[in-house]
């Protein structure tokens, strides 16, 4: 029987790659989605990956779509918190509701996530959670304040639960992607985009599959030793420390 992975976000951009990554390494996939149901739908027919409706921002509907999720295929035994959203704009002008959104969505989604999984992971020694930053959580982004704020603090979240849970089987890893060719990138107005492949080392762009596939290694018995990193995939855009 394989492994269950279930993936936030997972039916377009980044999490639709990571989710055809992992059901194509052999798992068992489950891809929440939030809004676009058409879309979902579509994904589901032509990858046969099964797909889940819930906001990652709702303690209650996580509980519940994980629960769901648990007793038709089985234990979540990988988790990749993906799914996230940005509402940009200069500090100076952000809204509250634009703060708490993105708060909402990509942090406070590590905890409503993770929460209703972590306990089963724990007590059968095993488990695997991967977290998606960004890179702009690690430098920084004008017009970003509530997204990079955000991401930081899914870096901060992967180190302190590395600790907690790595003598009980279960490692927690985050990949940072740099800028990635999403639909969601590709709508840039082209000079911008111009202009941020410049700054990019290797000068292009990321592919989802380039995510999906440091996801696989993540979650296989080959990363066994590997918990509380946080690597860098921005094609040399920005070098950190960890």
């Amino acid at each position: 029987m394989s492994k269950v992975a279930l993936v936030t976000g997972g039916t377009r951009g980044i999490g639709e790659a990571i989710s055809r990554g992992l059901q194509a390494a052999g798992y068992t996939v489950a891809a929440t989605y939030a809004g676009n149901t058409e879309k979902a739908e579509a994904f589901k027919a032509e990858t046969g990956i099964h797909v889940y409706k819930w906001d990652v921002a709702n303690p209650d509907e996580c509980a519940d779509g994980i629960a769901k999720v648990e007793a038709e295929l089985g234990p979540v035994e990988v988790l990749v918190n993906n799914a996230g959203i940005t509402r940009d704009g200069m500090f100076h002008k952000m809204s509250f509701d634009q703060w708490r959104a993105v708060l909402s969505t990509n942090l406070d989604s590590m905890f409503t996530m993770t929460r209703p999984v972590i306990e089963g992971m724990r007590a059968r020694a095993s488990g695997r959670i991967i977290n998606i930053s960004s890179i702009n959580g690690q430098k920084g982004q004008m017009g970003q304040a509530n997204y990079s704020a955000a991401k930081a603090g899914v870096i901060g979240f992967t180190k302190a639960l590395a600790q907690e849970n790595a003598f009980k089987g279960v490692t927690v890893n985050c990949i940072c992607p740099g800028y990635i060719n999403t639909d969601m990138v590709a709508a840039m107005p082209e000079k911008v985009l111009e202009k941020i492949v410049a700054g990019i080392p290797v000068g292009r762009l990321g592919h989802p599959e380039e995510i999906a596939q440091t996801v696989v290694y993540i979650a296989s018995d080959a990363a066994a030793f590997m918990t509380g990193s946080v690597m860098t995939v921005n094609g040399g855009q920005y070098i950190a420390n960890g």
